[in-house]
């Protein structure tokens, strides 16, 4: 092979392409199409959110026949299906600047031609051999790391579910870190996604408790439709808005900067529907001070030792979450 020579391609190109009958979307390596319609409605809102995507890979073959040069799409077969699809109508995706889920059709003028100009950027292999294309295919397609269960569900799941928890998440990147809630590396390994995702489920459900399984049966279920979507983005937004009106110091210097007594916080403040920022600092640092207090934990208080119990172990049963949400709504309601 000679060269991979990196250019882009705006996605009316593709159009054009396919069009022609000049872009193979399915040269014999590459596996059928298999991208759901919750993955191919994730790429267009990756798209319409300005966010980058993986490269193409293609190779250039001359088809003797016809005299004309075909682009072989060794890797991105799934995106390029996607793309072409949506500008044939035949599946919808979220878009920024419209309340639902839309069409290429309903996009305004000026909206498809911003998506028609996108620049997809693509790996030309030039000289490529099959030997060439089929080992560059596997090493493109391998897998180094091992995932834990968020980044599974992240790479198992693309629909209305995912893509709420991701953008909810990534939305508050500053508080997480900036209040002490998770590290930068477990960012990186997607944990304040995993705690926005079980937080969103427990504000659409009754409380539960929390396992991975459920989890991931609740992403299954949704990943087509999320009924509950527009309301849970309404107490989410009201919920954290009130988070950064209390003394940053409040949460991230307490116990509070720990994520099983957070999530409990969030709950209490949900099912609380009118609050004074006062009296939930003036709460919060209470419940700290008990919690550290340097009276041995046998001789407090009967509620002060079930609630510190349920913050020392087995943090995720629903018996404890339901002690922790109860004791805290005591003090800041």
């Amino acid at each position: 092979m000679e060269r991979v020579d990196y250019q882009s391609l705006i996605i009316q190109d593709l159009v054009n392409l396919d069009a022609k009958g000049e872009l193979n979307k399915s040269p014999w390596y590459q596996r059928r199409s298999v991208w759901l319609p919750s993955q191919k409605s994730y790429l267009l809102n990756t798209i319409f959110e300005k966010k980058p995507i993986p490269a193409l890979y293609l190779r250039h073959s001359i088809d003797l026949d016809k005299g004309i040069s075909i682009k072989e799409v060794v890797d991105g077969q799934q995106r390029t299906r996607a793309l072409l699809e949506f500008y044939d109508n035949k599946f919808t995706a979220r878009h920024p600047e419209h309340q639902n889920k839309i069409k290429f059709s309903d996009l305004k003028n000026s909206q498809k031609e911003s998506f028609l100009l996108t620049a997809i950027p693509v790996g030309f292999l030039l000289g490529a051999t099959d030997s060439d294309v089929i080992d560059i295919f596997a090493r493109i397609n391998s897998v180094s790391k091992t995932l834990n269960s968020q980044e599974k569900r992240n790479a198992n799941f693309s629909g209305e579910f995912k893509q709420l928890s991701v953008s909810e998440a990534t939305a508050r990147t500053e508080f997480w870190k900036e209040y002490k809630i998770f590290s930068a590396n477990s960012i990186a390994r997607m944990d304040e996604v995993q705690f926005t995702s079980d937080v969103i489920m427990n504000i659409a459900e009754p409380l539960s408790s929390y396992s991975a399984g459920k989890l991931t049966k609740y992403y299954e279920k949704h990943d087509d439709d999320f009924p509950k979507r527009d309301d849970v983005q309404k107490k989410l937004i009201r919920i954290f808005d009130t988070l950064v009106s209390i003394k940053p110091e409040v949460i991230r210097d307490t116990i509070f900067n720990r994520s099983p007594i957070l999530f409990s916080l969030i709950i209490s403040l949900d099912n609380i529907k009118k609050h004074s920022i006062e009296k939930i600092e003036s709460g919060l640092i209470e419940i700290d001070l008990r919690f550290d207090s340097d009276i041995p934990v046998s001789k407090r208080e009967k509620e002060d030792i079930d609630f510190y119990n349920a913050c020392s172990a087995t943090t995720q049963s629903l018996e404890n979450r339901k002690t922790r949400v109860n004791y805290i709504t005591k003090y800041i309601s």
